[in-house]
């Protein structure tokens, strides 16, 4: 029987956090704290993302949207919030909280090398969250069964990629180029009959001559006969009176 395995989620509370500091008055957190509270998570979004507005440089706004938008089943689009407010946070216990969710977030999408580094940030702030180091260690289970591909295999997987489309590119301008020759051939076959050959005429030219040569002597001998005949013929006299 495989064990349900789970790992905890961290509210970041404005109150628990933030009140003492809180200088802007954000009528907006309240009430998305208690749409949160009430498992209303996307009226809680809309609320954190107009407070996100108003307080500008506070990390609680940006955190608890990603939670709540985490908790719509979007853990990849929370890392986006959770990543702005780790850049607004001040205090150890704001970037602890903040790694930690992020290390769950990760887990969600499955990318467990970077959730042991989030873990393992979270630790680094707050070294004794027994929370944050069961799900450490847990992320370093999942990662050991499952681990990366090695960089080498993802390399030569992306050099063949690159290779196959270098080939084919190739392929395809030999493919251009040998249209291109035959369209070329065809063209300068064109032009050769269209050009005029100096040969042929020379040729046409002799054999023109020697027909005219070839008339003319059957001609004069046309005339000889003629001749010949006529003075064989036997001249009829006048009449006799």
């Amino acid at each position: 029987m495989t064990p349900k395995v789970t790992w905890i989620f961290l509210l970041f509370g404005y109150f628990l956090l933030g009140q003492e500091t809180k200088k802007v008055v954000d009528k907006n957190l309240p009430k998305a704290n208690k749409s949160y509270q009430q498992k209303k998570y996307a009226e809680a979004e809309k609320n954190y993302r107009i407070s996100s507005h108003v307080d500008v440089n506070g990390a609680i706004p940006e955190y608890n949207m990603g939670n709540a938008i985490y908790r719509q089943k979007y853990p990849a689009e929370s890392l986006q919030n959770f990543t702005k407010s780790l850049q607004k946070a001040k205090t150890k216990e704001e970037k602890h909280q903040i790694y930690h969710n992020m290390g769950n977030a990760m887990m969600q999408i499955k990318d467990y090398q970077n959730a042991v580094e989030a873990f393992k940030n979270a630790l680094r702030n707050n070294p004794n969250d027994e929370e944050t180091r069961y799900n450490y260690a847990l992320a370093k289970l999942f990662l050991k069964n499952n681990p990366p591909p090695p960089q080498d295999n993802q390399n030569q997987d992306q050099q063949n990629e690159q290779n196959q489309q270098n080939q084919q590119n190739k392929d395809n301008k030999s493919d251009q180029n040998k249209e291109q020759d035959k369209q070329d051939k065809g063209d300068n076959d064109q032009n050769k009959n269209d050009s005029p050959n100096p040969k042929q005429d020379q040729q046409k030219q002799q054999l023109e001559n020697l027909l005219e040569a070839v008339n003319n002597e059957e001609k004069k001998t046309q005339e000889k006969v003629n001749a010949k005949k006529a003075q064989g013929r036997v001249i009829k006299q006048e009449k006799e009176w």
